[in-house]
């Protein structure tokens, strides 16, 4: 089986710039997905979201979905890319990733916006936005 990459939020944003077919995957809910923001170009596909927080049944067949409309022919060896809020979702989902047979899987150490602050803070330690990489907000 293929192992896990991580990558800080810049050397993930350069991969995606470089590598055409890479797919970058937002996990977090439907909510922080639209209200907190993401990075521009993210496929949302929920590993957990509401009104239950259960593990989406159909995670790894709708990353498939999105890594064919990139590869068409070759999806399982697309690069797929994992966000989420600081890191730890990702590890999750992309355990499952690799054990249905994808081979490039990254995760983005990070996350979208990093880990709290003394203050309970997000995105002042680290993250996609706090790196001002390209995000927006609905």
């Amino acid at each position: 089986m293929a192992e896990l990459i991580s990558l800080p939020p810049p050397k993930a944003f350069e991969l995606l710039e470089s590598d055409s077919s890479a797919v970058l995957i937002d996990v977090r809910s439907s909510m922080e997905y639209l209200f907190v923001g993401h990075p521009v170009g993210a496929v949302h596909i929920a590993w957990i979201d509401e009104p239950d927080w259960e593990i989406n049944p159909n995670f790894t067949n709708e990353v498939r979905s999105a890594a064919e409309r990139k590869s068409p022919n070759n999806s399982i060896n697309t690069t797929i890319v994992l966000i989420c809020r600081s890191g730890v979702r990702t590890k999750e989902a992309a355990k499952v990733l690799l054990s249905a047979g994808f081979t490039h899987v990254i995760h983005i150490d990070e996350g979208f916006e990093g880990k709290r602050d003394d203050n309970f803070q997000r995105s002042t330690l680290g993250g996609w936005r706090y790196h001002g990489l390209p995000w927006e907000q609905c």
